[in-house]
């Protein structure tokens, strides 16, 4: 981490962002295909990094005496052990600490905040996480569990995370959500508002640069976002219940703009990081496949948004994952309990599971 500066070593900032540039001329035109965006086989040049290195700050599940269920020299998996004074704080939410190495050298970012800030805070001091050395921010989409905590993390951090540090977003990040309950929960219609993170709010405090995107596009030196996934599979249509604000119409969300994250460790393959893949988990890792050119998969991580669906998009899903054979599936967040443990059954040896607090290292053999 001390290798670690304010601005880029080898690569200045205004170096780095022209790669976007250059990343959207290398796709092809088209319209959408499926409702995502059509890209050339190998679009990007990933390159590859020697580490990388996850940690899952808060996640809706936390289990303090998994720590010690891998053996000594397992060092892929830290788990964080809670003492008298160290509880850990999970909730309905996600937030990333992410680090990659190249060159000996590291650079990282946050993606996603999750909800409440005392707890994640608490969190963030507990796993000894540096916001000094944060080079970028993201968001995956506009849902409040993983926005929630954005903008408190910016207000009481600012001497910490640097002025002008870039925040990237999808499309339509900014747009009030909604989704269709049960009458009588919260609203007599059934129509939850789920809220709205609004761009006026986050260019108020004057420190972050907002950068949207809808193409694959490198958030630090050696991670990607994915851009807007294309949608290939017969059976991850969505959700019927999440509905999108545009303008005075209220329309059936399909997510077009939410970002995932891949990588690409060197002898190893493509990670694949997801936080709710409402694009479908298994778009989600083909889409990652395709722009990169890279067939490997390494690990498929985060949530997969299965919670509540139809058993047999689950046992689809965890088929086409199980034929993509990742060394690795961690299946997190929103996931759900009944495609957890489809996972864990169907794929004993590469399934792990994910608590709060977990750091992850995946690194070069």
């Amino acid at each position: 981490m001390k290798e670690v500066g304010v601005m880029l070593k080898e690569m200045n900032r205004r170096e780095f962002l022209k790669t976007s540039v250059v990343t959207g001329a290398m796709l092809m035109a088209g319209d959408a295909l499926k409702g995502g965006a059509t890209v050339a086989y190998g679009a990007i040049k990933i390159p590859e990094i020697e580490k990388l290195v996850i940690t899952v700050i808060t996640d809706n599940y936390y289990d303090c005496l998994r720590w010690n269920l891998y053996p000594p020299d397992f060092k892929m998996v830290k788990r964080y052990m809670i003492g008298p004074d160290s509880s850990f704080h999970a909730e309905h939410g996600l937030s990333y600490y992410i680090e990659t190495w190249m060159g000996g050298k590291s650079y990282a970012f946050m993606f996603d905040y999750g909800l409440d800030f005392q707890g994640v805070s608490k969190n963030i001091e507990l796993l000894n996480l540096d916001l000094n050395q944060l080079e970028a921010m993201g968001i995956s989409h506009g849902h409040f569990d993983h926005w929630g905590n954005l903008i408190a993390i910016l207000k009481h951090n600012r001497t910490k995370i640097r002025k002008g540090i870039p925040l990237y977003v999808g499309e339509e990040t900014f747009n009030r959500r909604f989704a269709n309950l049960p009458a009588g929960r919260y609203d007599p219609s059934g129509m939850q508002d789920l809220g709205q993170l609004k761009r006026e709010e986050i260019e108020a405090l004057d420190w972050v640069k907002i950068i949207e995107i809808k193409e694959p596009t490198p958030i630090v030196p050696g991670a990607y976002l994915t851009g807007n996934i294309e949608r290939v599979t017969e059976y991850e249509k969505g959700s019927p219940i999440l509905f999108i604000k545009r303008g005075d119409k209220m329309e059936l969300d399909l997510f077009m703009g939410e970002q995932s994250i891949v990588f690409n460790v060197k002898g190893k393959g493509l990670v694949v990081l997801s936080s709710c893949a409402h694009a479908g988990i298994v778009n989600t890792v083909k889409h990652a496949q395709k722009i990169t050119g890279i067939d490997k998969i390494h690990v498929v991580i985060g949530g997969f948004h299965l919670i509540g669906a139809p058993i047999a998009k689950i046992q689809s899903t965890v088929a086409d994952i199980k034929a993509l054979n990742p060394d690795y599936i961690i299946p997190m967040h929103c996931t759900g309990w009944e495609a957890v443990t489809m996972f864990e059954r169907e794929m004993p040896k590469q399934f792990i599971i994910n608590t709060a607090g977990t750091r992850y290292t995946f690194t070069t053999p």
